[in-house]
Parts: C-alpha cells; structure tokens; sequence
C-alpha cells in the first residue's frame, strides 16, 4: 500500500510527519502488510507569512492548506500538532488517530539560567500570549517579547536579542533537542495550551477501509480522551490559540483529570478550574469546566465583554 502523507514543510512538520509514517510502516508490518509512505509537502499561509499570528485567526492558520490539499485528493493522510486546530469538527474529514503524546511542559531555553535566576528586566521570548501571561505571574519583572520562527530560528535569539526563549517541550524533543531546554516548567506553574504534545492525524471520510482501519490503529486512547477533554473547554470559552488559556488533562485507570486556567495578557489575574470524571465523558468534563470559568468571569480575563 502506497500512503501519500501531506505536511508543513518545516523540520518540526517533517519531522512529526515522519514519525507518523514511521508508525504506520510499523503497523503495517504487524499485519503483514507492505506499506510506503511518501511525505508531500504543503505551504500554508502560516509559513509564508512573516506577521505576527497573534490577532490573525491563528487557530487553522497552519491547518487549512493541508486540508484543502487532502480534499483534494493531492494526499491521502494529512499530520497536524493538533493544538494548531480548530476545535470545531471539519466537513468531509476523520480525526482518525491521536498517537500517544509527548511531553506536555513548556521549555524555558536560557543557556542553562533558571527562570528564578534570570536577572531582573530579562527579555523573554515566545509567541504565545499563554506563555507570556503566566511567565509575568511568575516573574512579573521580566519583559515578554513576541517572537515567530522556527525552533532554530527562535533558539538563536539566545543570548543575542533575548535572554530566553519558551518553547514547547516535545518539539524539542522530536527534533532530538531536549537538551536545549535550560528548565521544563511545572503545568502547575505554566499550564499548557490545550492539546500541546499531541499529533492529530486525519483522513477523508471517504478513505478507503484498508487505509481508514491502518490509520486509527495508531490512536492511543487515553491521549484522545484527554485533548478531547482540553479542547471541549476551549470550545465553550471560544477561545484560539491567541488567548491565554492554558487546560491539562491527565487519565489514570479510567478517571480523567482536568485543570483548565484563564489569565489576563499582564498576568495579574487568572482563574482556575479543576473537575475530575470518567474519561469516557471527556466532553462533558472539558464543557462544564469552561461553563463554571465563564460564570466566574473569564470572559473579562480574555478581553471579552
């Protein structure tokens, strides 16, 4: 079996895809079973922009061409971060596979300086309102610098134009550069954007079944529950990748855990919400905990009347 996988062109993109097709060779093999996967890559807007995404419908701005790409039948698979897609189901494609997830923490790259041991007024990088309000929770002295770039581009800034940079954790590691990372930050301290770690894998409804059942082999069930769960909260709250919301769910023998936080974009106020459940009421869990967030005024916290 021939498996045209459609990707970003950058070495994160190509890298996360090829684990992807790495996992389907693989499952192929264990069902006896050629397969060859093939990386077709795609430009999205997102990469050839060079504006800040903050404010740009940053949710999908990464998402929408391989869509379209998988559509239109130019690939048959298509590998997203899944904290780059929109929440809402799209018409026509399967989120067949969420494969298990990385590591969910933030990264603080500082040339080995903890974030407590960075001097006062410190200039930090990173692209994510998120990350820049709770890093001023933390440390209300230092100065939050919007960044874009890849990884290489963003770890370059080190030490010349900043004095760190945040990245997420499984970037780094999926590129083989955990050890970049001067500290990892506790997800008690910087809570991280829904989804983060994970890959989402999509397919056409119309897939043919041989290609469809290989693909959702590789879906690990409990990452699933959790995003699903991360994602329902940021549903309700309306809420895009530009907002500093930061939602975690953890799933442990059944039981789904989930801690979902709003702040404001200086850091000074956050709210905090925590509900526990099954992991087969995913949804429900992630709905009600952004329900009781917008009732105790999270709106105002995102910019929101």
């Amino acid at each position: 079996m021939k498996i045209r996988l459609g990707t970003r062109g950058s070495t994160l993109a190509t890298t996360q895809s090829g684990l992807v097709a790495d996992a389907l060779v693989a499952a192929g093999q264990s069902r006896r079973r050629e397969v060859e996967v093939e990386l077709v890559t795609i430009t999205t807007h997102g990469d050839t922009s060079r504006a800040s995404l903050v404010g740009l419908s940053e949710v999908g701005v990464f998402v929408t061409a391989l869509r379209n790409a998988l559509l239109e039948g130019s690939c048959d698979v298509i590998v997203h971060s899944l904290k780059d897609m929109p929440t809402a189901p799209f018409p026509g494609l399967e989120l067949a596979a969420i494969p298990p997830r990385e590591d969910v923490r933030d990264a603080l790259c500082s040339g080995g300086i903890a974030l407590s041991d960075l001097p006062a007024g410190a200039r930090v990088g990173t692209g994510s309102p998120r990350r820049a309000a709770q890093l001023l929770t933390l440390r209300p002295d230092l100065e939050a610098v919007a960044i874009r770039g890849n990884v290489d581009t963003r770890l370059a800034m080190v030490g010349a134009d900043l004095d760190a940079v945040v990245l997420a954790a499984a970037g780094l590691n999926r590129l083989g550069r955990g050890d970049e990372a001067s500290q990892l930050l506790s997800p008690d301290d910087m809570l991280p954007s829904p989804g983060q770690g994970a890959l989402a894998v999509e397919i056409a409804d119309d897939a043919p079944a041989e290609l469809a059942e290989l693909v959702r082999s590789l879906d690990d069930a409990d990452t699933r529950a959790a995003v699903t769960a991360e994602r329902a909260a940021l549903a309700v709250l309306d809420a895009g990748c530009s907002a500093p919301v930061g939602a975690l769910a953890t799933v442990v023998g059944g039981a789904l855990t989930l801690a979902v936080r709003v702040i404001n974009a200086d850091g000074t106020l956050a709210l905090n919400e925590r509900v526990t459940g099954r992991a087969q009421d995913a949804p429900a869990l992630g709905r009600a905990s952004a329900h009781a967030l917008l009732g105790r005024g999270a709106s105002s916290l995102m910019g929101k009347r």
